[in-house]
C-alpha cells in the first residue's frame, strides 16, 4: 500500500510537471485601469488556484470558530463520570 501511494503522487506530479512544461505561452491578464500583467500561462493558473484556496478557507473560519466555541462550550457544561474505588488483592 506504501508503494501504491509513492506511485500516486509521483504520476501526479509528473502528470502536473508535464502540464507545466507545455503550457508555457505567455498570457496576459487584463486588469481594472488598464492595468495588466504579463507572465507564463502555468503562473496563471497557478494564481488562480491559489486564490481559490485561500478564498475557500477563509470562507470557512466563521463555521470553524462557531465550531469550536460550541465544542468547547460543550466541554465546560460536561459532567465528569464518577470514578469507583480500585479494589486491590482481593
Amino acid at each position: 500500500m506504501k508503494y501504491f501511494a509513492w506511485l500516486l503522487k509521483a504520476a501526479i506530479f509528473f502528470t502536473l510537471f508535464a502540464f507545466a512544461l507545455n503550457n508555457q505561452q505567455d498570457v496576459t491578464v487584463h486588469f481594472f485601469f488598464g492595468t495588466q500583467w504579463t507572465t507564463s500561462l502555468v503562473l496563471v493558473v497557478l494564481a488562480a488556484f491559489t486564490l481559490g484556496v485561500a478564498v475557500g478557507v477563509l470562507g470557512m473560519v466563521p463555521h470553524w470558530w462557531r465550531h469550536r466555541s460550541a465544542v468547547r462550550q460543550q466541554r465546560s457544561q460536561a459532567v465528569p463520570a464518577p470514578t469507583e474505588p480500585s479494589v486491590d488483592g482481593i
